[in-house]
């Protein structure tokens, strides 16, 4: 594997493992923290899969910008449209003054989050099962 694409895979997991930790914090936990990370994880490895089919990308933390490219490659990934497009509003819009998170945003962060990173996951081949599919 490509230093730079497993530095892209560390950081993602590195941000789904924030996300986790802050929403089990019983006092004081920070939602905002767990949404961005949350869409973090995702836009990295949307990242490393562009990444690992040499395709180039925009600096952006729009999803969707990011799905449309990797649908050359993926194109199973497009369902998640609506989904990748309420992550990418964790982006920055909690991160500054006008908006917070609330538990049930960041439980939401992490629910959108799963089954694209699994996939992703699958699709870069660190794992070996194909990820279970709920509806």
């Amino acid at each position: 594997m490509p230093p730079d694409l497993a530095e892209w895979i560390t950081k993602a997991e590195a941000d789904w493992a924030t996300a986790q930790r802050e929403f089990r914090v019983r006092r004081r936990a920070n939602f905002d923290a767990v949404c961005f990370h949350a869409q973090q994880c995702v836009e990295k490895y949307l990242k490393a899969r562009l990444i690992r089919a040499d395709i180039n990308f925009p600096k952006t933390h729009d999803l969707v910008a990011f799905l449309a490219l990797v649908q050359k490659v993926e194109p199973l990934w497009q369902p998640w449209k609506d989904h990748l497009a309420k992550l990418t509003h964790y982006a920055v819009t909690v991160r500054y003054p006008g908006e917070s998170a609330e538990r049930a945003d960041a439980a939401e962060a992490l629910k959108l989050a799963r089954l694209p990173r699994a996939e992703m996951r699958w699709s870069l081949g660190l794992t070996t099962r194909p990820p279970q599919r709920r509806k």
